[in-house]
């Protein structure tokens, strides 16, 4: 027997599903809080406010979600203790497990163009920065960072920035073309995987390239 409880739940996932898509495809001002009612088939034109108290609090619980999957396969990969990793290492600590993340969701998926859209809002963006950084696994790498000289100051943070823009946004490229092919499960594992190879070279260059310039 479905419950109040069970049925609150299931309409609450509907819900943040729905926002995602509708986000990620139309972007975030051209979609209203009604709509994504009605889209999620929610006959109550309140039901997105009882279920969230607007649009921020939705969208900062589809991030929440998404932090949580990638922290579980963050938690998987075998990697030294942070303060030990190499740059590389560090890299692949913080790309792979979003590569994984979206290889679990399938196509289409959402989640990509969804993240790029809410970074580029300026009320929600360091939101969906810190949603992932205050993940325990990004934390203790982060914080082993904060105690070397050299990863502290302005510099660090353009160089954090610009490789933002990569991880974020080559994923959101990749995921709206997967979208659009509808490749077998194996051959779009195989493209995310590819581009998180490409990824983390690319980042693993821009820091040591960024590094070196400011030396």
């Amino acid at each position: 027997m479905t419950t109040g409880r069970t049925r609150a739940a299931v309409a609450r996932s509907l819900i943040m599903d729905t926002a995602e898509r509708l986000y990620a495809t139309r972007g975030l001002a051209a979609v209203s809080i009604r709509q994504i009612g009605e889209a999620a088939g929610q006959r109550n034109k309140s039901a997105v406010q009882y279920h969230f108290s607007g649009r921020d609090a939705l969208i900062k619980a589809i991030l929440a979600e998404h932090a949580a999957a990638i922290e579980r396969h963050r938690a998987a990969m075998a990697c030294p203790e942070p303060a030990l990793m190499t740059l590389t290492e560090r890299v692949r600590h913080v790309v792979l497990p979003r590569i994984e993340h979206h290889i679990e969701l399938g196509a289409p998926s959402w989640y990509g163009r969804f993240l790029a859209q809410v970074t580029v809002e300026p009320a929600l963006r360091e939101y969906a920065v810190q949603a992932h950084l205050n993940t325990p696994s990004l934390r203790r790498l982060y914080d082993a960072l904060a105690a070397q000289d050299d990863e502290q100051g302005p510099a660090a943070t353009r160089r954090e920035d610009m490789a933002r823009q990569l991880i974020v946004h080559m994923p959101a490229e990749l995921e709206a073309e997967l979208a659009r092919e509808q490749p077998a499960a194996e051959v779009a594992a195989a493209a995310w995987r590819r581009l998180g190879a490409d990824l983390v070279t690319a980042v693993t260059g821009l820091i040591d390239a960024l590094r070196a310039s400011s030396a």
